[in-house]
């Protein structure tokens, strides 16, 4: 071999005999090939598979479940802002019981001496929340509902009816007392901590497309602080794992999404391709870019995006008899019925994972008039999520498309300011016991899993942490997240979390 330098990747001095023996073939086919031959060969080379790299000898997932599957899809629904679980799932008349008194007064141990109130609160805020220890009574009432006989708070009639058909768990709690929480409820970990990419986007690396021409994953829902993109961000998994934000307007569901009316489809057409060649050029050159493949992998669907995802977010063509079941002839529910109609509509066309922000960043943040705030967004959510429950049953989609409905935390079973008078409304933040509720393809039906304590302070019976609720929605989708480690990437034992099985069908 002559001593010609390869001059774009050469270091001072070194020639292509430097390399001899330790050029990578994807490499060389890139070097080599500045002829139209050569570059034409590459590509083809990596399109086949044949120039691709594969990362410390192991294969990236094939698309395919790890055993079979209960579910397709998934809605996972957030409510931002830390919803009072004593006000919606877990009544507690202990509360008004002991309404005025400090936890000090009760015939009980206090709830903040017991050594699990240190464990799952690492405050990151610069404040005690100790202080807040006078019980605050309930501020709505309760019935049972249904064959169940499950007890739900009056402020959410609609869900109430569909009791039979959900699960609540009432024994979930995080670790953060500030609202970084809401972010740990999507990845997992604390905010003083590494983060890991969240739940949606695990999915999204682990499985194949069920339609190539939708996102795999989705953010459906409008926010003003930036932070929330954290929620359906891959992290480290790659840019091309992120999940896509779609507005709901068809006509407009991503910005810069449409064709230009000065650009015929044809013409648009003969862009993609063109840029998609020069990508897969530099592709061989540059195998480890995730940027470059991310871009790749967008111009790719943004093109089939324009006709199938306008077509997926029209609800025009929805009957009247279904807008009025979410609530969308309503201006209180119209916008929350809306995103879940969409989230229906993208997991009846096989998107995998939505995430349906149906709150107001912070909107359930109650630590004054706790009272109104509760009831006002309980309505704004209550007849949507009901309908969303019973359109998935008629459409024939229960069996495949699990629900879920989650929060960051709970709220305080004490008052917010300190001493009981009148001007103390609200609960303050509590990740030390809260409930979330599952339905849906896999989900046992009428049935309520863990507890509280008297006061609904701690998670007492069957405890869980967030990552368990992810390996519940990763089991019904047949993956096993220790099969999805990235080499070199370190995760905690928690991180993997356990399955809830008691709550499965």
């Amino acid at each position: 071999m002559s001593s010609f330098t390869f001059p774009h990747r050469r270091r001072s001095g070194q020639t292509a005999s430097c390399f001899c023996g330790r050029v990578p073939r994807r490499t060389f086919l890139a070097d080599v090939g500045f002829g139209v031959t050569g570059l034409a060969l590459g590509t083809l080379l990596w399109q086949d598979g044949v120039a691709r790299a594969n990362e410390g000898g192991r294969s990236p997932p094939n698309g395919k479940p790890h055993f079979p599957p209960r579910a397709k899809s998934v809605i996972w629904v957030f409510l931002s802002g830390g919803v009072s679980h004593l006000e919606t799932f877990d009544p507690k008349p202990a509360l008004n019981t002991y309404a005025g008194k400090t936890y000090e007064e009760l015939p009980r141990a206090n709830p903040q001496a017991d050594p699990r109130y240190r464990e799952r609160s690492r405050s990151v805020v610069g404040f005690d929340r100790h202080v807040y220890n006078r019980i605050m009574p309930l501020q709505v009432g309760f019935r049972p509902h249904g064959q169940s006989g499950i007890e739900v708070s009056d402020w959410l009639p609609h869900l109430a009816g569909c009791v039979d058909d959900m699960t609540i768990v009432r024994s979930m709690y995080t670790t953060d007392n500030d609202h970084n929480a809401e972010f740990q409820m999507h990845h997992g970990r604390h905010s003083l901590d590494e983060r890991q990419p969240v739940i949606g986007s695990w999915i999204h690396y682990g499985l194949g497309s069920l339609n190539e021409n939708l996102p795999q994953f989705v953010f459906l829902g409008e926010f003003k602080d930036t932070r929330v993109k954290q929620n359906f961000s891959a992290d480290y998994l790659g840019p091309r794992h992120n999940g896509i934000q779609l507005a709901l307007d068809p006509q407009r569901p991503l910005p810069f999404g449409n064709r230009l009316e000065s650009m015929l489809a044809d013409e648009q057409q003969h862009e993609f391709e063109y840029l998609h060649q020069l990508n897969l050029l530099s592709s061989v050159e540059y195998p480890d870019d995730q940027q470059l493949q991310a871009r790749i992998r967008a111009y790719e669907l943004a093109f089939r995006m324009q006709m199938s995802v306008p077509e997926a977010l029209d609800l025009a063509s929805e009957t009247q008899e279904t807008l009025s079941l979410y609530g969308i002839d309503d201006p209180a529910t119209e916008i929350y019925g809306r995103r879940l109609l969409a989230a229906r509509r993208l997991a009846e066309r096989g998107v995998r994972f939505t995430l349906v922000y149906l709150s107001d960043y912070g909107e359930w943040d109650s630590h004054q008039d706790l009272k109104n705030l509760h009831a006002r967004s309980c309505r704004r959510v209550d007849k949507p999520l009901a309908g969303l429950l019973r359109d998935l049953k008629r459409r024939g989609l229960w069996q495949e498309t699990l629900v879920v409905c989650a929060t960051e935390f709970g709220r305080t079973p004490a008052v917010e300011d300190g001493p009981f008078n009148r001007a103390a409304t609200g609960r303050d933040h509590h990740p030390h016991g809260f409930s979330i509720w599952l339905a849906g393809a896999g989900i046992k039906q009428g049935h309520v899993h863990g507890c509280t304590d008297e006061l609904g302070f701690h998670a007492e019976e069957h405890p869980h942490y967030v990552t368990d609720l992810h390996a519940t929605v990763l089991h019904l989708l047949g993956l096993d997240p220790r099969r999805l480690d990235i080499p070199g990437r370190k995760r905690l034992e928690i991180d993997y979390g356990t399955p809830i099985w008691d709550v499965l069908a």
